[in-house]
């Protein structure tokens, strides 16, 4: 039993990539927050705007919520791709996450999508990645073409209400 544990442990622990359902989240009386958000009305913005203000940071037991991450301005994978599909989609764009799960290895990754004129693009952590696919399988793929340590075992895709669109392998 107190392997079970432990081994329950190490996946929260090493995965890194919780979800945070966007779902009922919502948006607080702030006024430099609402600032900032209503001024980054593109993916490509959002992104800019992580890069140059957040940290990459592995939250172990919960995923926070976006304000909560613009407040710390640390955060691991799960972190940016709920902010920027939060920030996106209040902006009017269509967005959903990808879960990654590699082979051999306790460890995930989480995507940020968008859908910009008809086509998806994606935020890799703070990296705005404007490929233009028609498919969720597509961004997985593009993602893993610079991704040279891991092998894809399978992928889940939430839509911003967090429920579940597509998987895959």
């Amino acid at each position: 039993m107190k392997k079970i544990f432990i081994l329950i442990l190490l996946t929260i622990f090493l995965s890194g990539c919780g979800t945070f359902n966007l779902n009922g989240f919502i948006i607080p009386d702030d006024m430099k927050f609402l600032t900032v958000v209503e001024s980054l009305d593109t993916p490509e913005k959002i992104c800019d705007y992580m890069k140059e203000n957040f940290t990459f940071k592995t939250h172990c037991l919960y995923a926070p919520d976006p304000y909560t991450f613009w407040k710390s301005k640390e955060g691991d994978c799960n972190d940016f791709a709920t902010f920027a599909t939060f920030v996106a989609h209040y902006h009017g764009y269509e967005t959903y996450q990808i879960l990654i799960y590699f082979k051999g290895t306790l460890l995930g990754h989480a995507l940020g999508v968008f859908v910009e004129d008809s086509k998806y693009t994606y935020s890799n952590n703070k990296a705005y990645c404007p490929i233009n696919v028609d498919t969720f399988k597509e961004v997985v793929s593009h993602y893993f073409e610079t991704c040279f340590e891991y092998e894809l075992q399978k992928y889940k895709v939430c839509d911003y209400e967090n429920n579940l669109i597509e998987e895959g392998k």
